[in-house]
């Protein structure tokens, strides 16, 4: 773990930046002070620096990204007709599925109609005398 450093005082601190000027070699320079080195006039303002964009695209109206009422109507309905139309294929592919397997099966079920009443017939009706 790193101890904090306990802080340098004021005068160690220049000396430190004293000892790295001389190294860069600017001992006999003066650091210049900002209020003597600023020139209020020579800060350009913002309009200077960005323009603003040509009138006509200013004025010009943009179109609205929002569709008209009468176009929110006509895709409603036509999703809606849409809609009814692929629920009445699906509804007559299902009735006729529906009828595929009734014809399958409806042999089967009529000869187990036929077993099961010919099976209570024999239990109800005394047997025929010749």
């Amino acid at each position: 773990m790193d101890t904090p450093k306990p802080p340098q005082k004021p005068a160690q601190l220049l000396n430190d930046l004293e000892s790295i000027r001389q190294l860069l070699g600017d001992e006999n320079l003066e650091p210049p002070l900002l209020v003597d080195s600023l020139d209020p006039d020579s800060i350009p303002l913002l309009s200077e620096i960005v323009t603003p964009p040509p009138m006509a695209a200013a004025v010009a109206p943009i179109a609205p990204a929002v569709p008209t009422l009468r176009e929110t109507v006509n895709q409603s309905v036509s999703r809606d007709s849409e809609m009814n139309r692929l629920d009445s294929e699906l509804r007559a592919a299902a009735q006729l599925i529906l009828q595929d397997v009734i014809d399958d099966f409806v042999p089967q079920i009529e000869a187990e109609l036929k077993r099961r009443l010919d099976a209570r017939l024999t239990r109800l009706l005394p047997p025929r005398r010749p």
